[in-house]
């Protein structure tokens, strides 16, 4: 009978062993660490098995190197592993190279125009704010001087331009409530309606959107005129004057604002609506919520980016109305009562000649404009939306 040699023990002084594994090291096939650990293991006479470590020798690699060698791998493998945390250097490529200006260079005719057209107007305006220019230096009778701050200093201690700016916040804050009220909520409706209702609904829309502002402001002046106006006599108020007071004389700016602003808002929201999954709307109705509560917590959450956009159009066009207050009470209303900034600073620049304070107010205006969208967008980013 052929004595074998038991596992683990050391090779019978008869038996053969192939020359790839006798002349190989160990050290070949797994790193020193699992050398170390199947000599532990098998204690002093221990080999290694020709087809793999033991599972000691791999436990040991792995608590070594972090990881598990790769099978045929040299020792020092395990030792160049980028370690736990740092990340493995890649090469990075130039904005150039991966293509980072490609959208510039599309966008830079437009951005060309664009400067052209805005950034030199603003410059001339606040040029001129710091400057003496009234009709004597428009005809050149006279040069422009410097004056520094000090059309800001006239401006600000006039205390008609802080009425004037209280009215204007006021006004613009009403418009911007109004129009986003009426646009999402005809927003909504056309969800629900046949195609016919629909495509009434938004020719009638648009029909407002492109009418110019100073005919609809004329056409909302025939409607509410006192005496031959049909509002009048359908409401029973006689020959009633709605520019005379200044409450009602806002009110009925702010109607032909919001007619000829709720367009904008009816169509943006819509489509982003319809960009809604309609599983979401679905469920929810399912779990029995009410549509002010779907439009609450479903909609305005998932339109909030499209809410934003709208919000601060609004704002910059409600805030620098001109046309509906100058038509509609006349310049701004008995004794000045419906001035807002913009015609406030269109008497000052052209009915006063005073360039320079009408310039000024047009900075202030602008300046204000600038810190409510960045304050607004600032609101938007800590609420976690990516705009």
């Amino acid at each position: 009978m052929t004595n074998r040699p038991l596992r683990g023990s050391g090779p019978s002084p008869g038996h053969d062993v192939p020359a790839e594994r006798a002349g190989k090291p160990a050290s070949a096939a797994v790193p020193e660490a699992a050398t170390a650990a199947s000599g532990r293991a098998g204690g002093p006479g221990a080999g290694v098995s020709g087809a793999a470590a033991p599972v000691a020798a791999r436990a040991e690699t792995r608590r070594a190197a972090g990881s598990a060698p790769v099978k045929g791998a040299p020792a020092g493998a395990a030792r160049r592993a980028p370690r736990p945390g740092r990340r493995a250097a890649t090469g990075r490529k130039s904005p150039l190279a991966r293509g980072g200006w490609t959208p510039w260079l599309y966008l830079a005719p437009a951005l060309v125009v664009i400067g052209g057209l805005l950034v030199y107007p603003v410059y001339q305006l606040g040029l001129i704010s710091f400057l003496e220019y009234t009709q004597a230096q428009v005809s050149g009778g006279e040069p422009a001087t410097f004056q520094g701050f000090g059309n800001y200093a006239t401006l600000f201690g006039d205390p008609q331009f802080w009425q004037v700016l209280l009215a204007t916040v006021l006004f613009a804050a009403a418009c911007v409530v109004s129009t986003l009220a009426v646009g999402c909520a005809l927003a909504v409706l056309l969800t629900r309606v046949r195609a016919v209702p629909r495509l009434a609904l938004m020719l009638a829309a648009l029909g407002a959107w492109a009418t110019p502002a100073v005919t609809g402001s004329t056409v909302w002046l025939l409607l509410f005129d006192p005496d031959f106006g049909p509002v009048n006599r359908i409401l029973g108020l006689g020959d009633h004057s709605w520019t005379y007071g200044r409450y009602s004389a806002f009110a009925l700016v702010l109607l032909e604002v919001v007619w000829c602003s709720f367009p904008f808002v009816m169509v943006t929201v819509y489509a982003g609506i319809r960009a809604v999954p309609a599983e979401v709307l679905e469920a929810a109705s399912l779990d029995g919520a009410s549509q002010w509560r779907i439009w609450r917590s479903v909609l305005a959450p998932m339109l909030r980016p499209i809410l934003v956009v709208v919000t601060i159009q609004s704002v910059i066009w409600d805030f620098k109305v001109f046309t509906q207050i100058y038509v509609m009470t006349g310049g701004g209303g008995i004794a000045g009562q419906n001035l807002v900034l913009n015609v406030y600073a269109y008497q000052k620049a052209f009915a006063s000649s005073q360039y320079s304070l009408g310039s000024a107010i047009g900075v202030v205006m602008l300046l204000i404009l600038l810190a409510v969208t960045l304050v607004y967008l600032r609101l938007i980013r800590r609420q976690g939306e990516e705009l």
